[in-house]
């Protein structure tokens, strides 16, 4: 009785060690999240909900294949439901970068109202890396924003001229969409429509209006693959443009700056504030996943 009673305390010890690293070097909150903190900048207060953030953030699986990576700003909101991202960043201050461990199956289903891809399994775990560079309120993000436009106001109509000449010279006689795209097909597709949520595969080359290549996954030989649908994954006008094509298709597309980086222009300083662009995207794969569904495939990373 004496031995049995040793080995279930034995087994017991055993099986809290295994949970207790399961992530050797994280902590874990009380709603489930592994955290690891790598750097602990200079400010001391965290941001609330309705604060504005700019954030250096990355999405990677278990197995350290990234298959996002961004900078962007944008407004925080109350935590829907316990482990939620929301609480990450709510957890830094301004120059922290941290480590995080998270549901995936919460994160896409309830955080971004989407399906679950196929490269990443059910009741799985998800890492998110990120850098939190600015915090501001909502006061001084509108102050910011409005002193910001006064500034570039000119450059914004600089642009309209520009486009609207190389229009014309290129002789595109297309009506653009309601958002300002211009949406030419050099392919048809036979294939089926994108629909939301669907795991699309894509190649693209991304141009300056001078023609100037600044991105090109043909070059790279190394097709984007993306949820279709989803916060944060590819730039609004190759959003809308996607959702316009059927799989095997190839389109040319015509973007102006408020369908592409905006009055900011990319975070890298590659495409400057107020810039038209021009992609030319062809649909390799449309596929409609369900929840159930998995492989073990590795996402593509794009650059």
């Amino acid at each position: 009785m004496k031995n049995f009673i040793i080995l279930l305390a034995s087994l017991f010890i055993v099986s809290s060690c295994q949970w207790l690293h399961k992530f050797p070097g994280y902590s874990k909150t009380n709603t489930g999240i592994y955290y690891k903190l790598h750097k602990i900048g200079e400010e001391v207060k965290h941001p609330n909900p309705t604060d504005y953030v700019t954030v250096a953030i990355s999405y990677i699986t278990m197995n350290d294949s990234i298959f996002f990576k961004g900078h962007r700003t944008f407004q925080l909101t109350q935590p829907d439901f316990k482990g939620s991202i929301d609480e990450c960043f709510l957890m830094l201050s301004a120059g922290d970068s941290a480590s995080f461990i998270i549901d995936a199956d919460k994160f896409f289903t309830q955080t971004l109202q989407a399906k679950l891809p196929r490269f990443l399994k059910p009741s799985s775990e998800l890492k998110i890396e990120m850098r939190i560079d600015e915090i501001r309120t909502q006061e001084q993000y509108a102050e910011d924003k409005l002193e910001f436009l006064k500034w570039i106001e000119d450059f914004g109509e600089y642009e309209k001229m520009i486009l609207g000449r190389f229009i014309d010279e290129k002789k595109i006689n297309v009506v653009p969409t309601e958002s300002g795209m211009y949406f030419i097909s050099i392919r048809p597709g036979t294939g089926k429509p994108v629909d939301m949520g669907d795991i699309v595969l894509v190649n693209y080359d991304g141009k300056f209006l001078n023609g100037k290549f600044f991105d090109s996954t043909t070059k790279r030989n190394q097709p984007f693959e993306f949820v279709y649908g989803t916060e944060m994954q590819v730039i609004p006008g190759l959003e809308e443009a996607i959702g316009l094509m059927r799989e095997g298709e190839k389109a040319v597309v015509i973007l102006p700056s408020e369908l592409a980086w905006g009055e900011k222009g990319s975070s890298t300083g590659i495409i400057p504030p107020f810039t038209s662009v021009i992609y030319e995207v062809e649909l390799l794969k449309a596929e409609t996943r369900s929840f159930d569904e998995t492989t073990d495939s590795n996402p593509l990373q794009p650059e």
